[in-house]
């Protein structure tokens, strides 16, 4: 039997029903219909229904942590890892392990050494974004997530109409804008800056709008750009302002040449032939609002405890609840249960949002550049208790590994399962090479190739621009992008050649088909095929 409190809108309903005999005759439900008809407005599970924590579980947890990360080190050969966790409002863990450069014991990672924190930059700008909502537009404009970026960003454009004029700041930031799953980051990584990236956007085909999930660096970044027009200040400048200056954050920045001019900084290690090198640099700035920040994690720590005070610091609210709160909560479905019994995950404006086994809310977001970052962080506010996992090696898993362990240990008094098999798996799928040519030879008998001269000559992309096809020696090259990046191809088959793609989205192995076709003296079009999953790859000359 359905109970309700007295006083509750669906007992009162329920009383003038059987009052005014609603529930008389051949045409009315059963009261027992009736009563499921009707919505319970008992407002979402309270805090009290979630599993009892582990008394003393944070105490536990820190004591266990520095061995913690020394087992993870080991077992993922990872170079160098900073950690800091935040309880009752204030650090209680900040320590570094470690090199910044491996196999140099003159190079130890200490807790103010700054790392490229990549992806976790989305939570930060979301939280920008929260102050700047707070505070307010250009001349006390109210500024919501759900004003439309067009409305600070007059010549903003994607493929359909409807979403240019109607697509939000949180839109972006929830990635349910409808750009497919990385947009833009093929032209990143061929040297093209924002201010051209983001216009050629309106050249791919949108997932559906607001009931699709796709991760993209790029829909973050024009959320952000939104954001700073409507504060009427540069984001990198605007970031400053809001949240690095008020909370002392000395070591956190916006800008790659901030990060590379710091003296205690950790190198990036990718993850090669099975081992991390020290081979790459990379410099996000182009997507900075979605990967760009490098900072340390006695700054973040700072950060952690704005968060879990709700946005306040000090006496000072600098996030409004209303501003916040939207960022921490549900917005977009990102991990959709496969099973009636499996936990379904979220996404909110700039953080994952989860529901663990005990039925307590958490919030974190890793970061990744399979150049050679890979870092963390959880906050559990139930507990309020929030740890940050910075590490110099490529995404393995170790991050998530620490982190998953110590909320463990807060929660339950002891680890449930081994969770570095576990993350390593999962990252490593994200190692997995890239182009219609992996894992394959050339045929035995291949047809001949054209005389090189024939193909020589400057293929244009309306998303790519020109892609100049040109002999080198005995072979031929195809120079990419503004920078002109150069890409050697070797024959295949007839008019068909391989190019070994590079950069942050084409891990190593990565093999791509480059297809000449067209009849008479030359081919008149090339398709690269890795750079044509949206079908922009194609050029014609």
């Amino acid at each position: 039997m359905l109970k309700c409190p007295q006083g509750s809108k669906i007992a009162f309903r329920l009383r003038h029903a059987l009052a005014t005999g609603v529930i008389a005759g051949a045409m009315t439900l059963s009261a027992m219909a009736v009563a499921q008809s009707l919505k319970p407005e008992i407002g979402p599970s309270p805090p009290q229904d979630a599993m009892p924590l582990y008394k003393g579980g944070v105490d536990r947890a820190v004591g266990r942590l520095p061995d913690i990360v020394r087992d993870i080190m080991t077992k993922s050969q990872v170079p160098g890892v900073a950690v800091a966790v935040v309880h009752g409002g204030r650090m209680v863990f900040a320590k570094g392990y470690g090199q910044k450069v491996k196999g140099d014991s003159s190079s130890p990672i200490d807790e103010n050494t700054v790392f490229q924190i990549a992806s976790i930059s989305k939570s930060v700008s979301a939280t920008i974004a929260a102050i700047a909502m707070t505070r307010g537009g250009k001349a006390g404009r109210p500024l919501r997530w759900d004003d439309p970026v067009r409305s600070y960003l007059p010549d903003f454009i994607l493929g359909n109409d409807y979403v240019s004029a109607q697509a939000t700041i949180g839109d972006f930031f929830a990635h349910r804008s409808g750009l497919p799953e990385a947009a833009g980051d093929d032209m990143e990584d061929l040297g093209f800056e924002r201010r051209d990236i983001i216009p050629r956007l309106r050249l791919l085909q949108l997932n559906a709008f607001r009931t699709s999930y796709h991760y993209a660096n790029f829909g973050t970044t024009i959320g952000a750009e939104a954001v700073a027009a409507a504060m009427g200040e540069r984001w990198e400048v605007l970031a400053s302002r809001l949240l690095f200056q008020p909370l002392g954050m000395a070591s956190t920045s916006y800008l790659h040449k901030d990060f590379v001019a710091r003296q205690n900084r950790a190198l990036l290690h990718a993850f090669v032939g099975g081992t991390f090198k020290p081979v790459y640099d990379r410099n996000p700035d182009e997507q900075a609002p979605a990967g760009g920040v490098s900072s340390n994690v006695v700054d973040l720590a700072k950060w952690l405890q704005l968060l879990l005070a709700g946005g306040k610091h000090g006496k000072d609210t600098m996030a409004a609840s209303t501003a916040l709160l939207p960022a921490l909560t549900p917005q977009a479905v990102n991990g959709r249960g496969a099973a009636l019994d499996a936990r379904t995950a979220f996404y909110g404006y700039g953080f994952n949002v989860n529901v663990n086994a005990n039925g307590r809310t958490s919030m974190g977001h890793s970061g990744a550049f399979l150049l050679g970052a890979g870092t963390t962080f959880q906050i559990l506010p139930s507990a309020d208790v929030g740890i940050v996992v910075l590490t110099n090696g490529a995404p393995v898993g170790a991050a998530e590994a620490i982190a998953a362990r110590f909320m463990d240990v807060v929660q339950y008094g002891e680890e449930t399962r081994d969770w570095y098999p576990l993350a390593h798996q999962h990252m490593m799928g994200f190692f997995k090479p890239v182009g219609d040519l992996v894992g394959k030879t050339p045929p035995a008998h291949a047809k001949p190739a054209r005389p090189l001269a024939s193909y020589v000559g400057a293929y244009v992309s309306p998303y790519f621009e020109v892609g100049t096809v040109q002999v080198e020696g005995d072979h031929l090259i195809v120079l990419l992008g503004p920078r002109l990046m150069k890409f050697p191809l070797s024959h295949w088959d007839g008019d068909v050649f391989a190019l070994r793609p590079g950069g942050e989205n084409a891990p190593e192995g990565s093999v791509s088909s480059v297809k000449f076709s067209g009849e008479g003296s030359g081919p008149r079009t090339m398709v690269i095929d890795y750079l044509n999953a949206e079908g922009q790859g194609s050029f014609s000359r």
